[in-house]
C-alpha cells in the first residue's frame, strides 16, 4: 500500500504549538514550549557556565530550565550514554500565551539582529517560517554567522530573535500580558514597536505592530561559537512549567 507523505511547514508547527501552549503567567501553570539540546557530558560544566552566563545577560526567552540524563527523553528523543541534555524554554510560549488571552500574533519570520553599543539597529538575515521546515534559528546557527559571544564582550554584534505582529487595537491587552509574563521570569522581549511603523528597519503590515522576540536558541549560539559540540531540535514539544527549575537551582 502506498503511503503519503506531508511536508508540514515551520509556520504549521508553530501554530500547533502555540495553541498546545497553556501557561498562565499570573498562576504559573501549564504547559510551555521547549526546546531540546544534547552535548557529550564531558562539557557540562562549561556549557552550563554559559548558559548561566546567558541567561543573566538577558540572551534566553527564560531562566527556567531541566536538565536530562541518560535515558531521559523528550519528545521521542532520548539522551544517550555519555550525554546530558537541556530543555530550555522557547520563544513559541509568548505566542501561545498572548493567543491564550485573546491576542492572535502573527510569527513573521526569524532572523539575525545587528546590535551596535548595546542598542538593537537592524534585522540583516532573515528566513520566513512558511519557507521552510526546519526552525529558522537552526538554518542561522548552523552557517555560523551569528556572533553573540562578541556583542556579550563588546556590545556589539548578531543575536538570534524572531519577529511577530499584533493587530495595534490589542496594544494595551499586550502591555499587560507582557509585564505578567516578566513577573512569571518570561523575558525574552527586545523590542515592542509602535502601531504602523516599521520596527529594527522591517515594515509591518497596516494597523499592527511589530514585536521582536530573542531567540531561545540564543544560548546554543554561543555554545557552537566556543567550539562545543551541541545538537539541538528546536520547538521541540510543550511541557509542564512544573517540569523546569530556574537555572540558579542546578548550581
Amino acid at each position: 500500500m502506498q503511503k503519503n507523505y506531508c511536508i508540514q511547514f515551520t509556520s504549521a508547527k508553530i501554530e500547533d504549538l502555540m495553541f498546545r501552549t497553556t501557561f498562565d503567567p499570573v498562576t504559573r501553570e501549564g504547559k510551555v514550549v521547549v526546546n531540546l539540546s544534547i552535548i557529550d557530558k564531558k562539557d557540562f560544566d562549561d556549557v552550563m557556565g554559559i548558559f548561566e552566563m546567558a541567561i543573566n545577560s538577558g540572551l534566553s526567552v527564560s531562566p527556567f530550565i531541566r536538565v536530562l540524563h541518560e535515558g531521559d527523553n523528550v519528545a521521542g528523543i532520548s539522551v544517550g550514554p555519555d550525554e546530558v541534555g537541556f530543555v530550555t524554554m522557547c520563544s513559541i510560549t509568548i505566542d501561545g500565551i498572548l493567543l491564550k488571552k485573546g491576542v492572535f500574533v502573527n510569527p513573521r519570520f526569524g532572523g539575525l539582529v545587528e546590535i551596535k553599543d548595546g542598542t538593537p539597529l537592524r534585522f540583516t538575515n532573515v528566513l520566513t517560517y512558511h519557507s521552510t521546515t526546519i526552525d529558522p534559528l537552526e538554518v542561522l546557527m548552523s552557517q555560523e554567522i551569528t556572533s553573540v559571544t562578541e556583542m556579550l564582550k563588546t556590545g556589539s554584534g548578531k543575536i538570534l530573535a524572531n519577529l511577530r505582529e499584533a493587530p495595534m487595537v490589542a496594544r494595551d491587552d499586550i502591555d499587560r500580558i507582557l509585564s505578567d509574563m516578566m513577573d512569571a521570569g518570561i523575558t525574552g522581549i527586545l523590542e515592542v514597536g509602535e502601531p504602523n511603523t516599521r520596527i529594527l528597519d522591517v515594515p509591518v503590515e497596516r494597523d499592527h505592530l511589530g514585536i521582536v522576540v530573542i531567540g531561545g536558541t540564543n544560548p546554543m549560539a554561543i555554545v557552537q561559537e566556543h567550539g562545543i559540540g551541541i545538537r539541538t531540535n528546536a520547538m521541540s514539544t510543550a511541557v509542564d512549567f512544573r517540569e523546569l527549575r530556574h537555572i540558579n537551582e542546578y548550581r
